[in-house]
């Protein structure tokens, strides 16, 4: 990856590939070829997590790419003066690359959330990619995770999405790569539960305005020290500038 593609923000590199070239031009020859990838799909959350949490720092900056999942990022990149085209999001790179599995013959593993979401997500996926191939799913509430890890790994899947929030997917996923010899690995938070119908995304009228943070606190008041942790970000990235 050169420097032209690259924007660093607080320490943290974010490529600034569109959703298109990331996806053709690196992730779909990367799974054609095999080759073990892991994507963070960060936003300034994770970012301001990294500053506090040097395990998790080292978890993060191991990825192949860091995709800017948050609209604080773009706005970073464009007050830090190298701007990032387009949002990211993790949400939907995972549905492009499950509809490139179905057509591809491509086998999915999903692990996280509780039991019940995790079964009505995979179900979701069943009903909306019908020809999909499911190499297995597994709650994310385990203590064992040398274990699990290679009971994935034994599934040989190609695609493999952990929904276990940071940093704790971040860091299963860093610290087990080495255990299989291909797939792509995103930690996607809290999809299986949208998936499950269990927590419902922001319209698409919200999102387009960058102000998927405000429904998600309205919805869920209890994420208001993480809202504060984004106003602390840009507050940061001012600051700097």
């Amino acid at each position: 990856m050169s420097n032209q593609e690259i924007v660093e923000i607080m320490d943290i590199p974010f490529n600034k590939l569109t959703e298109n070239e990331l996806l053709q031009q690196h992730l779909y020859p990367r799974i054609n070829a095999n080759k073990r990838t892991y994507i963070v799909t960060a936003n300034p959350e994770i970012v301001m997590q990294t500053r506090v949490d040097a395990i998790y720092k080292k978890s993060v900056k191991s990825a192949d790419y860091i995709i800017p999942d948050g609209a604080g990022i773009v706005k970073a990149s464009k007050i830090l003066g190298n701007p990032i085209e387009e949002r990211v999001t993790g949400f939907d790179l995972m549905f492009k690359l499950l509809s490139y599995a179905e057509k591809h013959n491509l086998s999915c593993y999903f692990l996280g959330a509780q039991q019940e979401a995790n079964d009505r997500a995979v179900s979701r996926v069943r009903n909306s990619y019908p020809g999909i191939r499911i190499a297995g799913s597994h709650h994310g509430y385990f203590n064992n995770d040398e274990e699990i890890a290679k009971q994935v790994a034994a599934a040989k899947p190609d695609l493999i999405f952990v929904a276990m929030g940071f940093p704790r997917q971040e860091n299963f996923i860093a610290a087990h790569l080495h255990l299989f010899e291909k797939g792509v690995f995103m930690g996607v938070g809290g999809v299986f539960d949208i998936l499950a119908g269990e927590v419902k995304r922001a319209p698409r009228a919200w999102i387009k305005l960058n102000l998927e943070w405000l429904y998600r606190l309205i919805k869920q008041p209890f994420r208001w020290k993480r809202i504060l942790k984004a106003f602390e970000f840009m507050f940061r990235i001012m600051i700097r500038k």
